[in-house]
């Protein structure tokens, strides 16, 4: 007969597995990718290595997790920040929120979006910008049904938007400067590049700034 876990066994596991991950966050936040490894998130847990490698296979397998964990707490973030509203108060209160966490937590936020890794963690970057796109998505194709926007495909013009948020968001994240001005500033391009002219009053302060990737 094969061994069931009893519920207690397997929510002790579960525990284990969420402090290694909020470990390796926490690595990551300070060193990027290039400082993780299965000691050092043992040693922030305080667990054994081979707890570590006994939860995730490989230094990829956990980094993988750590994605999915971190990306879902941010587009969720995005979502509900950009969820009501015309299309440019979506719009600028997510860029605020994408933008505006992203530079409360540099380091993590430069490993999600740019540093070089692993293939298959790629991969999960690419889910993570998808993701984002969705969102963003959402609130041009309302817009555009509403008369809102100029016509456009909402499709493109959403990954267009994230993958200039990320791009210009690199040097920033990169260096640690939190200049005040990135973030007006990406929201001024965004609403820009949908076509309207905003009234600099509409571009207020919506976001969450002061929560952070670390957070989620």
């Amino acid at each position: 007969m094969a061994y069931r876990r009893t519920p207690a066994v397997q929510a002790r596991l579960d525990a284990q597995a969420g402090l290694i991950l909020q470990a390796a966050t926490k690595v990551l936040s300070r060193g990027g990718y290039a400082a993780l490894s299965m000691a050092a998130v043992a040693a922030e847990a305080g667990v054994a290595t081979g707890t570590v490698y006994k939860n995730f296979n490989s230094k990829t397998d956990l980094i993988s997790a750590v994605f999915r964990k971190v990306v879902a707490g941010e587009v969720a973030a995005v979502a509900e920040a950009g969820a009501v509203g015309t299309a440019v108060e979506r719009v600028t209160a997510a860029v605020e929120t994408f933008a505006g966490r992203a530079l409360k937590n540099p380091q993590l936020a430069y490993v999600l979006l740019v540093e070089p890794v692993d293939t298959v963690v790629d991969s999960e970057r690419l889910t993570f910008r998808l993701a984002f796109a969705e969102v963003f998505e959402s609130a041009v194709a309302d817009g555009v049904s509403r008369g809102e926007l100029p016509p456009q495909d909402s499709k493109l013009s959403a990954a267009a938007l994230v993958g200039a948020l990320g791009e210009v968001l690199v040097g920033p994240l990169a260096d640690a400067s939190q200049g005040e001005s990135v973030v007006p500033e990406l929201v001024a391009f965004a609403v820009r590049a949908l076509g309207v002219r905003a009234d600099p009053g509409v571009l207020g302060a919506r976001s969450e700034q002061g929560v952070s990737y670390a957070d989620t």
